[in-house]
């Protein structure tokens, strides 16, 4: 069946996706299926015209779902937990859109979103699409110069905000960051609508800011306007190879379709299924899974405010799967290593009924054997490593449960969904042979739902992703396809090393350093040298409780990793450290870490989740040095 689904959907793209399109209500139903008059600015269902919001919530409160529960708030840092139905959830929508309309909010204008993870986060990003607005979600938190730059970037006319947002027992204030941020930018908007919070009421600011309960209380309910399959439904920005980050561009009509058929085609989701994506509405992920694909498909879905440690221990994510009868978990690699951690032998998940849950999706990072295989024995259910990107907006490659579940390959996210006809290319653009690792690539056309092109610059796009090999869309991650057709994604292009002329992959090396029953997560960069050119260096945080002595740890995982992959990886030194640095979406900061350890001067991401981890790192790669 996959085989034939996939076979399909490269030989008749027009076909494929036209069946898929009749999942979604159509103000005006699309003759075109793919228009591909102006390669590589390829465009899906081009004379259709839709409404987004409508299609997540209007049609299925027609449809009968209207008491269903839509959204579930689970608030462990508030001690709160809401359900708010389809109906419920439409009318805040719709008197929310009448709200920004009242402040002058049309169709095609930009609206800025800085919010926690709280149903106003959902509310006003389905608010934008009811208008045809197009909203840009700013991660609540973001350091002043970064909010500033997408203000500049996206001119929105109104800016929405949360007063606060809550990190396990800590409170962060919004509002000043975003004053801060105003003062930096060029660009003002009209207005900024605050959320008020108790845990920390802001300041407002005169003729600019206004209530969010005051402007909804005040609003008349807004219907649904029409826009075209190609108008943007969002930017989303994401770190580019200079300081101005890329605005990726999400339309209407082709995310649409490609998010109603991936829930049920590839994570085996229906309608009425309780669905849980632990991620945050400033990712990729929190757009395309904690709102628009579950409710696009009649799901329920969780709106989760907490950690998968600390709020308050290593059971909090089994707490929510036994408490909401989530039947799939979507999650990132690094919060399975954090309460791994914390909680080794998996002692917590047996205080919770998990009977609900049917399988375990992991993305945003590379899946280890170890970690797989822990959460597999742990939980007793299928665990799916799965690969994509901001860019693609949904999964690339995955092991589609609902079209055919497939043998699991630890390490490797299975094969190609539907869509996707994936590449792995060498340096001169040419296939590899199996089994051999090269620059993993998609060749064009790619499939509704992805990227069509950056906010405002064309040009870019095609700098960025298309122009290295053309008629390719370059990933910019690295891997191989083997004998059965399995894809494996080993990391960023740069995080292979060439050591004395051979290409290594770190990912390769952190699979066996995880692999070691002390390790709880762990990291390989590459630094110079002068003999070789570069050796890798290792980092590893031990699991909690770990007693022994550290200087054995390290030397029993150099010699795993030499009995492994060979003397030629010339792993020599392996630092153990309390925690690695990361975005708070759980990506490693490699690149930093490289910085550091060269001693060069380098820039603290405002995505870090904790800075203060880099000042450690810092000392032991000094004791490091002092001891050469």
């Amino acid at each position: 069946m996959y085989a034939e689904q996939h076979r399909r959907s490269l030989d008749d793209p027009n076909g494929f996706w036209a069946e898929a399109a009749e999942a979604i209500d159509w103000v005006k139903e699309p003759t075109v299926v793919l228009d591909d008059s102006n390669p590589p600015f390829y465009r899906w269902f081009s004379d259709g015209e839709l409404n987004t919001c409508f299609n997540a919530l209007d049609r299925h409160v027609a449809e009968g779902r209207a008491e269903q529960v839509a959204l579930i708030y689970d608030s462990p840092v508030t001690d709160t937990v809401e359900r708010i139905t389809y109906a419920e959830l439409l009318d805040r929508v719709a008197r929310f859109a009448g709200g920004l309309r009242s402040l002058g909010v049309d169709k095609g204008d930009r609206v800025i979103l800085y919010m926690p993870m709280i149903p106003e986060a959902v509310v006003a990003m389905l608010a934008c699409a009811r208008l045809g607005a197009i909203h840009s979600v700013v991660f609540g938190g973001f350091a002043p110069n970064e909010l500033a730059i997408r203000i500049d970037d996206a001119r929105p006319k109104v800016i929405v905000a949360g007063s606060c947002g809550i990190e396990v027992d800590r409170v962060i204030e919004y509002k000043p960051l975003l004053d801060s941020a105003l003062e930096i930018a060029s660009h003002q908007p009209d207005r900024c609508v605050i959320y008020q919070r108790p845990q920390a009421i802001a300041t407002m600011v005169q003729g600019r800011d206004v209530d969010w309960d005051e402007l909804a209380d005040a609003a008349d309910p807004a219907d649904c306007v029409t826009v075209k399959a190609t108008d943007p439904l969002y930017i989303l920005y994401t770190s580019g190879t200079t300081a101005i980050p890329k605005g990726v561009v999400r339309d209407n009509g082709g995310h649409a379709v490609a998010l109603r058929w991936s829930l049920p085609n590839i994570f085996n989701v229906e309608p009425g299924d309780i669905y849980w994506a632990a991620s945050d509405v400033g990712w990729v992920v929190g757009h395309s899974y904690i709102v628009y694909a579950p409710l696009l498909t009649g799901c329920t879905t969780v709106l989760y405010e907490g950690k998968p440690v600390g709020t308050p221990d290593p059971g909090a994510f089994w707490r929510v799967i036994s408490d909401h009868d989530v039947s799939s978990l979507f999650c990132a690699p690094t919060a399975f290593r954090a309460i791994k951690r914390e909680d080794p032998q998996g002692e917590y998940v047996h205080n919770y009924d998990l009977s609900s849950l049917r399988s375990l999706f992991m993305a945003g990072e590379r899946l280890d054997p170890d970690t797989y295989q822990w959460a597999s024995d742990l939980l007793g259910v299928p665990v799916i490593d799965h690969w994509w990107q901001t860019e693609s907006g949904w999964p690339i490659v995955a092991n589609c449960l609902g079209i055919e579940p497939m043998t699991v390959k630890p390490g490797s996210a299975t094969k190609p969904v539907p869509g996707y006809d994936v590449r792995i290319l060498n340096g001169a653009g040419d296939p590899v042979g199996v089994g051999e690792e090269g620059l993993v690539a998609v060749k064009l056309p790619l499939p509704p739902g992805t990227l069509p092109t950056l906010w405002q610059d064309d040009d870019r796009f095609v700098d960025s992703y298309l122009s290295t090999f053309p008629g390719y869309y370059l990933s910019g991650d690295g891997g191989y396809i083997d004998a059965d057709g399995y894809v494996s994604i080993m990391g960023r292009v740069d995080d292979v090393i060439n050591v004395a002329g051979h290409r290594l992959s770190t990912g390769a090396m952190e699979a066996v350093l995880a692999d070691h029953s002390d390790v709880a997560e762990c990291a390989v960069i590459g630094i110079a040298d002068e003999l070789k050119g570069q050796v890798p260096l290792g980092f590893v945080v031990l699991n909690a409780g770990v007693e022994r002595n550290g200087a054995e740890i390290q030397s029993e995982l150099v010699q795993m990793v030499r009995d492994q992959i060979g003397a030629v990886a010339s792993l020599k030194r392996v630092l153990v450290i309390k925690r690695l640095p990361k975005t708070r979406s759980g990506k490693i900061l490699r690149k930093v870490m490289r910085s550091i350890v060269a001693g060069e001067q380098y820039q603290v991401p405002s995505t870090i989740d904790d800075p203060v981890i880099l000042d450690e790192i810092e000392d032991s790669v000094q004791v490091l040095s002092a001891s050469e």
